[in-house]
């Protein structure tokens, strides 16, 4: 009895290996109409998006190797231009850095018009070099520090001429700010004010920029000079006019956005 119970389990083992492997089939042919049925349904879609992410994939190292290789073009020509520049070619300079601004990328296309700004100034021309500052501080494609810098280039070349509103709504929203340019800023609305007769105002832009460890020296030296002209002008002495602050761009390692490069045709560094 022991061993007709001992051979059950393998008289029925076959068996139950054939069932399994008969399900298997028939599970895996109702898989097999089903994913036919839906191919045939929509295969045609999947097909159409399968060739539209190889286009985009495509697309997309296209316009990346295109955009470096333009950037590359541009970065030339820029080259070319301030090469110009140094070599006092001042009619081909100004004449390639046009053409970079009206069609180059668009850092180069800023830094060109620093450039050209630097050469209107370099032959005394202020109205032309604020023309091309304005244009660039309000520029939509322009980096942020580029356009802080123009306005500042701006301002200063405004100072002798502006009213002191005009002035302190140019350079309030820098001077309220976090950068370092607010410094610059500060100065600009300071020395707007002691030229404006508002002798006040003059000492409340000034005077904390002295208890700033951040501030320049450069800027602290002539941060005293204005302070020491009001409390002259006040005692009814006439001491010697300060000069008027150019601001001066922060030194950056970043070739396309260094505003120091840019600036450096421009007046009255620090």
């Amino acid at each position: 009895m022991r061993a007709e119970q001992k051979l059950i389990p393998r008289i029925n083992a076959p068996m139950v290996d054939k069932n399994d492997s008969l399900a298997r089939e028939i599970d895996e042919e109702l898989r097999r109409e089903k994913f036919e049925k839906l191919w045939e349904q929509y295969g045609t879609y999947i097909l159409i998006a399968a060739g539209a992410i190889v286009l985009a994939v495509g697309g997309y190292q296209f316009y990346d190797q295109r955009k470096k290789s333009i950037a590359a073009e541009n970065g030339a020509r820029y080259e070319e231009a301030v090469k110009l520049v140094e070599q006092s070619k001042t009619d081909d300079a100004q004449k390639a850095l046009t053409e970079i601004i009206s069609s180059g990328h668009a850092g180069y296309a800023s830094l060109a018009q620093l450039q050209l700004a630097g050469i209107h100034l370099k032959a005394n021309r202020p109205k032309d070099a604020l023309a091309v500052f304005e244009a660039l501080a309000t520029s939509p494609s322009a980096d942020a520090d580029i356009k802080t810098f123009a306005l500042l280039q701006a301002a200063s070349l405004r100072l002798g001429e502006a009213d002191f509103t005009e002035l302190q709504n140019r350079l309030k929203p820098v001077a309220e700010g976090t950068t370092a340019w607010r410094f610059q800023a500060l100065e600009l609305l300071g020395t707007a004010a002691f030229k404006a007769g508002k002798f006040d105002e003059a000492r409340a832009q000034l005077t904390p920029l002295l208890a700033d460890q951040e501030t320049p020296r450069a800027t602290m030296d002539r941060i005293q000079l204005i302070l020491s002209s009001i409390a002259a002008a006040e005692t009814g002495k006439t001491p010697a006019a300060p000069a008027a602050p150019a601001p001066a761009a922060p030194q950056t390692p970043a070739k396309e956005t260094t505003p120091s490069d840019a600036g450096k045709p421009a007046a009255g560094g620090q």
